[in-house]
């Protein structure tokens, strides 16, 4: 089945969903180690082009997504879920999906502004130009003092909104023994004693 249904998530989803997930967390962790390397290790520029142009792939991967979910329909929450906790889902996969686009964005956005002008190449394919930076943010160092801050930030909030994200699903799977982690490692129907 690759697409969702009222009762669950397609192959499709589910496979943006994972792949996103471990893309995400490579980046953050990688982000976090290359940040802390000398300017002398010889690996740190080539973890830097490695970094943007996962990033990239990212931020393409997450327009797919938002294309993708558009044009499906999202499975229902369970029907004895409390509306706090609806409402609570609702929030943290928007703040997902929007700093899924924010972080690659300002990422890009601090390496346009640099004045060190260091080119991306993707993955050694092409260059990927950079992006026209607002006046506002001053000068060409102080935009991207600003914009390292921001991407740094970011990466930080993704890192307490995955860990909400997680410690809820795993909620559902232990304590309220639901299909609601089931149905996002599997196409196969809910069962019929689900509480949704």
């Amino acid at each position: 089945m690759l697409r969702n249904t009222q009762s669950g998530y397609g192959a499709v989803s589910i496979a943006f969903h994972w792949t996103m997930a471990l893309l995400l967390a490579a980046l953050i962790i990688v982000g976090k180690y290359m940040h802390g390397l000398p300017l002398s290790d010889p690996n740190k520029f080539v973890l830097y082009q490695l970094h943007k142009s996962f990033g990239l792939t990212a931020l393409a991967l997450v327009f797919l997504r938002f294309f993708w979910r558009a044009r499906n329909t999202v499975p229902v929450m369970p029907v004895l879920m409390p509306m706090w906790q609806k409402l609570g889902a609702h929030g943290v996969h928007i703040a997902l999906y929007g700093l899924m686009l924010l972080i690659p964005l300002s990422g890009w956005l601090m390496v346009s502004a640099s004045p060190l002008n260091l080119p991306t190449v993707y993955f050694n394919l092409f260059t990927v130009p950079h992006l026209p930076v607002p006046g506002l943010l001053g000068e060409p160092q102080a935009a991207t003092d600003l914009l390292a801050e921001i991407h740094e930030l970011l990466a930080n909030l993704m890192i307490v909104v995955v860990i909400a994200h997680v410690a809820a699903a795993l909620k559902h799977h232990m304590i309220d023994r639901d299909d609601t982690l089931r149905r996002m490692v599997s196409t196969v129907p809910a069962r019929a004693n689900n509480k949704g």
